[in-house]
């Protein structure tokens, strides 16, 4: 199973490199797992080269909060009007209602 991580409606993961797949949602999306902001920015692995296995090539995003707000940076990909997404905020509320419906739509899919 991967997580899929839309940005505006857009695939970040698959507009970034579509050789990657996201990384597995019990891993990402856990309570205070990788995509939790905290003060001090961090480097995420989010997706990895899509193999059997997988490999060693890796997707990362940095991400920090500040104040209210949640940022991505350090991204790369082209937005809904072709030009280079470098960097999305979020309001913090909104962002973990999302990771936490995520998180437990994924725990229903893996238990049905």
């Amino acid at each position: 199973m991967h997580t899929y991580l839309f940005v505006d409606g857009l695939d970040v993961v698959a507009r970034s490199d579509s050789r990657m797949a996201g990384l597995d949602p019990g891993q990402l999306l856990r309570p205070g797992g990788p995509l939790y902001p905290a003060d001090m920015p961090r480097e995420v692995d989010v997706a990895a080269e899509e193999q059997p296995e997988p490999g060693p090539d890796r997707l990362t995003v940095r991400i920090r909060l500040r104040g209210e707000t949640v940022i991505w940076s350090d991204l790369m990909y082209p937005g809904p009007d072709g030009g280079a997404v470098e960097e999305v905020r979020f309001r913090l509320r909104q962002y973990l209602g999302e990771v936490e419906r995520a998180y437990a739509a994924a725990g229903r899919r893996q238990l049905g």
